[in-house]
């Protein structure tokens, strides 16, 4: 199952002990910082974790997989995320 927001809050009401609203307005302050310098096109990175970038992706033709179809795809941007080495090592611990 995934980890969402108010499982992020409960952990950090768990671990610091501060009111419940308080991790609340920290939990959105930090999605709402990251996907600010996102729209902004600044990459976002988190020492120990990984970085968030924006990267533009050129229109192409792709193809409809139900029906055969040929379509376009429009130019877009993404967002991409990059584990940093530390978070790499402790998923890859044990293997």
């Amino acid at each position: 199952m995934a980890l969402t927001k108010i499982d992020i809050v409960d952990i950090l009401y768990e671990h610091i002990g501060i009111p419940r609203i308080e991790c609340i307005r920290i939990v959105e302050s930090f999605f709402d910082i990251a996907k600010f310098e996102l729209e902004k096109g600044n990459p976002v990175m988190v020492s120990g974790f990984g970085k968030w970038t924006v990267k533009s992706k050129k229109a192409r033709r792709g193809r409809n997989p139900q029906t055969g179809e040929d379509v376009n795809i429009e130019a877009r941007k993404v967002a991409t995320f990059r584990p940093s080495a530390a978070l790499r090592d402790a998923l890859n611990t044990g293997e």
